[in-house]
């Protein structure tokens, strides 16, 4: 559930010290998916908040809406594989939370930016899971 981290360290870290990779993934995905829709509903609202503040709170503020005006555009010309492939990649600024803060910078439906961010979690943990076990590599 840890910003940037996410299942691409959990799974590692959890195949690592002797859990069984299934259940590894299982419980990564889930814990994965658990502040996403939370993200989306109450993350603009946040913000604002934020910005209102100002002072020391404009900054992070700022800074996260930066961050998701850059993945913005993808979604926006490919809507539901746009945020499918930005949270699927498993690379560091990549994943559920981005994802979520792009769907919910962008207003999307929970309806459907939920099941985009699951879809790319599911893949991002398949993919995390067999290059952990040597199935694939990543170079």
């Amino acid at each position: 559930m840890v910003p940037v981290l996410e299942l691409r360290g959990a799974i590692p870290f959890g195949i690592a010290n002797g859990i069984d990779p299934v259940i590894c993934y299982l419980i990564a995905v889930a814990a994965n998916m658990i502040p996403v829709p939370f993200i989306i509903l109450f993350l603009r609202r946040l913000i604002w908040w934020l910005k209102e503040k100002g002072g020391i709170f404009e900054k992070p503020a700022l800074w996260i809406e930066k961050r998701a005006e850059k993945k913005k555009g993808k979604v926006l010309r490919y809507e539901f594989w746009g945020l499918v492939l930005i949270v699927a990649i498993p690379l560091p600024g990549t994943g559920a939370w981005t994802g979520a803060l792009v769907a919910s910078m962008m207003d999307m439906q929970l309806k459907r930016a939920v099941p985009a961010v699951l879809l790319g979690v599911i893949i991002a943990g398949v993919l995390v899971t067999l290059a952990t076990l040597g199935i694939i590599s990543v170079i």
